[in-house]
C-alpha cells in the first residue's frame, strides 16, 4: 500500500465528515500542516495516532491499509447442495454416523420443496441450511454423530411437520431437536419465548444446534434480514 493511497483516503474520509485540516489536527491534537503531509502522501500516520484517527473520521483501520478499495455486493447464493450432501454422507460413512446417514435419507422428504428465502430473488433449495451447518461443525472438528444428525434434524419437527419420534435417532437427539423447534410452544402466550430459550439453555446438545443454526443464518441469509433483525 503506497503513502498516495492512504492519504487519498484519508482526505476522503475527512471530506466526507466534513472536517477542515484545521479541525482534524486539533481533534488530534497536531497540526494542519501535519494532516496535510497525510494527505499528500508525504508521511504517514505514525501508530500513535492511528487510533485517534480512525475514531475521529469514523472509519476501520483495515479500510485505511487495505490493498484495495472493496466495494461489496451480494451476488447470488453459490452453494452446491449436491456437493454438499455427498460430503456429508461420504464423512459420515467413514466415521460411522449411523443417526447422520438416517438423517440425511430424510432430508429430500423434510425440505425438497422448501427455498431458501431472500429479499433479492435468489433461490435455492432450504437443504443447504442444515448441510451448511453439518459441514461447519465437521470443519470444526464435531465429529460426535448426535451433534452432526441433530444439526441436519433441527428444522424437521418445526417446518416439515415430523414428530421427534419420527427421527432415526436417540433420545438425546430427539429431545434437542424438540427444544428448539418454536411450534412446541403456543405464541399466544406472553412467556413463550422466554420459555423456548430457557430450555434450550439447560441442554448443552439443543445450544450447540441452536449456535450453529444463528450463525449460519447471519451468515448465509444477510440478504432475507433487516438490519434490526440481525441485531436481535
Amino acid at each position: 500500500m503506497n503513502n498516495k493511497t492512504i492519504g487519498e483516503r484519508i482526505k476522503a474520509a475527512r471530506k466526507a465528515k466534513g472536517l477542515s485540516q484545521e479541525q482534524l489536527g486539533e481533534k488530534l491534537d497536531i497540526s494542519f500542516q501535519a494532516v496535510s503531509s497525510w494527505e499528500t502522501g508525504k508521511f504517514i500516520p505514525d501508530s500513535d495516532h492511528l487510533p485517534a484517527l480512525a475514531k475521529a473520521l469514523d472509519i476501520s483501520l483495515d479500510s485505511l491499509f487495505a490493498e484495495e478499495n472493496r466495494t461489496w455486493e451480494l451476488k447470488p447464493v453459490n452453494y452446491d447442495f449436491g456437493h454438499m450432501f455427498t460430503f456429508v454422507k461420504g464423512r459420515a460413512q467413514m466415521l460411522g454416523l449411523n443417526q447422520t446417514l438416517g438423517v440425511l435419507d430424510l432430508l429430500r422428504k423434510a425440505h425438497g420443496g422448501q427455498e431458501r428465502r431472500s429479499r433479492h430473488g435468489f433461490e435455492t433449495t432450504y437443504m443447504v441450511h442444515p448441510l451448511t451447518m453439518a459441514c461447519h461443525a465437521l470443519a470444526m472438528g464435531l465429529r460426535d454423530d448426535d451433534v452432526i444428525a441433530a444439526a441436519l434434524a433441527h428444522d424437521m419437527v418445526e417446518d416439515a411437520n415430523m414428530n421427534p419420534s419420527d427421527l432415526p435417532v436417540n433420545d438425546r437427539v430427539r429431545e434437542a431437536v424438540r427444544l428448539v423447534s418454536k411450534n412446541q410452544y403456543d405464541p399466544n402466550e406472553k412467556d413463550w419465548e422466554d420459555r423456548y430459550y430457557e430450555n434450550i439453555r439447560q441442554d448443552p446438545l439443543a445450544c450447540l444446534v441452536k449456535c450453529l443454526d444463528r450463525v449460519n443464518n447471519l451468515a448465509g441469509m444477510a440478504d432475507a434480514f433487516t438490519r434490526k433483525r440481525m441485531a436481535e
